[in-house]
């Protein structure tokens, strides 16, 4: 295949198409008065929608990269334990655990508080003083750290091991062969899934609205609910996700497109 037909030199008119519906709908949304009462109230819950999607993401990442260092690990148990956790998270639909991690887990974590700080004297946590939104940031954050471990995982897998070894003969310690040789080349690697995987995690933070948390989805649902305008409603819960999802994607885009013009110099 040519560069001239290759698949990434096409022009975009699947985005042309999408900002042309998109514009369309903006102007809808702007000159009916029903659709503005309704965008008036979804907007409300883009705030909540991209505070879970983000601190859920970088939890999941900081998770992620220990599972992957875990399971090269040289001792068996830790590798062990590393893929005990990411069969049992990526077995697990996210749906089922954010109602587990809620309603079982999160007791579970009171508990375990109380008989901490009870014999100090301390005032006992109640259940309900957990906040559901920080049930549910806990819950996509184990999830997707499972995804996200074979990535990471692949990526430090990915890097040469002759880099490494000279990096050794050259007397860094573990730590910094690790901070300077693999990481920055891993990272570059995978950051196309790391930033697929971020927009599944803007889609994925919908399902939280099952907890009650206020974001677009639960705004959606509750209003539809108490005006019967399904079709304008999420007609409206759509182009906000849509946009911030494409907009996320375009913006990774370039980032990748930035990279990879560094690495071709």
């Amino acid at each position: 295949m040519t560069p001239q037909t290759a698949p990434d030199k096409d022009f975009p008119w699947w985005l042309v198409i999408l900002v042309i519906t998109g514009l369309a709908l903006f102007w809808q949304v702007m000159s009916d008065p029903v659709y503005g009462a309704v965008l008036s109230t979804l907007a409300k819950g883009i705030g909540v929608t991209v505070i879970v999607a983000v601190v859920a993401y970088l939890g999941a990442c900081v998770i992620g990269l220990g599972l992957a260092v875990m399971g090269l690990s040289r001792f068996v148990l830790l590798r062990q334990l590393a893929r005990l956790y990411i069969e049992i998270m990526r077995g697990v639909p996210i749906l089922v655990l954010l109602l587990y991690v809620a309603f079982v887990l999160a007791p579970l974590m009171v508990a375990a508080v109380n008989a901490v700080i009870e014999p100090l004297g301390l005032e006992p946590w109640r259940t309900r003083d957990f906040p559901l939104i920080a049930r549910a940031v806990i819950a996509l954050m184990l999830a997707y750290s499972a995804f996200l471990a074979e990535i990471f995982r692949a990526g430090l897998q990915a890097v040469p091991a002759g880099q490494v070894e000279a990096a050794q003969a050259l007397g860094l310690s573990g730590w910094q062969r690790f901070r300077h040789i693999v990481f920055p080349q891993a990272f570059r690697m995978i950051l196309p899934p790391l930033g697929n995987d971020f927009v599944a995690m803007v889609k994925d933070s919908s399902l939280v609205s099952v907890l009650g948390v206020t974001d677009v989805a639960q705004l959606a649902k509750v209003t539809a609910a108490a005006n019967f305008r399904y079709f304008e409603t999420y007609n409206v819960a759509a182009l906000i996700y849509l946009t911030m999802t494409i907009g996320l994607s375009l913006i990774l885009r370039r980032v990748e497109s930035r990279l990879r013009a560094q690495a071709d110099r």
